[in-house]
């Protein structure tokens, strides 16, 4: 009996797309540190937002907890890319733990900008999500009171400040581009002399994620990106799909929660992920679309990265 003959399907495959400098250094960091001390090794949140790696390093020996007193004090424990506040690595130190930093350096620039600005007497903005770890580790940072949230253009016109004349903003480095540029437009218009940032706090991978995803959506049917629904930069390439003109973008963990129904009828396909979603996930969801239609890949390429982040010197030395 002859095999039914697969519908074409044109599959746009974004690039870059899937893990980022701060990511890779993060994972290996994890690693490292199993190799160098042994397992098991405590890590503070989910070392990066994907169910997938985070259970990879379980299952290497890696205990994910949410707050340090669920760490032995004779464990290592590792605090996550998205940064932890101030008093985390504090309370760490009193109770005479080792411990190591995953904290992204690009979230860190964020937090000794943040610092910069407070020592000069400003008060400081911060445009990011409520809620989300890295807000909270940037947040804490400063005393109570010194970081103050915003999270659209209308929080800018409630937001209470102390002084008009003393402010300056930072942002979450997983924001959507085009939505902080509306909110720093608020923030402008209500504070003239606000103080930005000398280079931008939305980092490289997150914008060019988003340049590579407004490169393939006009063209395709539907598009699907691969992350975690607990990954802000995931979920802004959703956001950023459906602006730039595609008619259906949802956000995927793994090829299992492809709604196949949804996609009847479609002649084209566009596909990244997040900065925290592995090239392996990728690539099941490529090949589940393989299985379905006559796929053609083109690879749609906007920007070439090459940043690599070296991880924490206590790693690299001898035990």
């Amino acid at each position: 009996m002859t095999q039914p003959q697969l519908a074409p399907l044109t599959l746009y495959l974004a690039a870059p797309r899937g893990f980022c400098a701060g990511v890779d250094r993060a994972i290996k960091i994890v690693e490292m540190a199993l190799s160098k001390w042994g397992a098991p090794v405590y890590v503070r949140h989910e070392i990066v937002h994907n169910k997938y790696v985070v259970d990879d390093l379980r299952a290497k020996g890696a205990v994910f907890v949410e707050e340090l007193d669920e760490c032995p004090p004779d464990r290592l424990v590792i605090f996550s890319a998205h940064g932890v506040p101030k008093a985390v690595p504090a309370e760490a130190a009193r109770r005479e733990m080792i411990y190591v930093d995953a904290t992204c350096p690009l979230v860190s620039k964020v937090h000794m900008e943040a610092a910069r600005h407070h020592e000069r007497g400003l008060q400081i903005v911060m445009i990011g999500h409520a809620g989300h770890p890295e807000t909270i580790g940037t947040m804490g940072q400063l005393p109570a009171g010194e970081v103050l949230l915003v999270e659209t253009p209308d929080d800018v016109a409630s937001v209470a400040v102390r002084d008009p004349g003393q402010l300056a903003y930072v942002t979450q480095t997983t924001l959507s581009v085009d939505d902080t540029i509306d909110i720093v437009a608020a923030l402008q218009a209500r504070f003239p002399a606000i103080v930005g940032p000398h280079k931008e706090d939305i980092c490289y991978a997150t914008t060019n994620r988003q340049e590579a995803v407004k490169a393939i959506a006009p063209n395709c049917d539907a598009l699907l990106v691969v992350g975690a629904p607990n990954s802000s930069n995931s979920r802004r390439l959703v956001e950023v799909a459906a602006r730039a003109g595609c008619g259906y973008a949802q956000l995927v963990q793994r090829a299992s929660d492809i709604d196949w129904r949804a996609l009847e009828g479609i002649g084209s396909m566009g596909i990244t992920a997040g900065a925290s979603a592995p090239e392996v996930l990728i690539n099941e969801v490529v090949d589940a679309f393989r299985a379905r239609f006559d796929v053609t890949v083109e690879v749609v390429e906007t920007a070439q990265e090459n940043v690599e982040f070296k991880v924490p010197r206590v790693l690299r030395e001898p035990a």
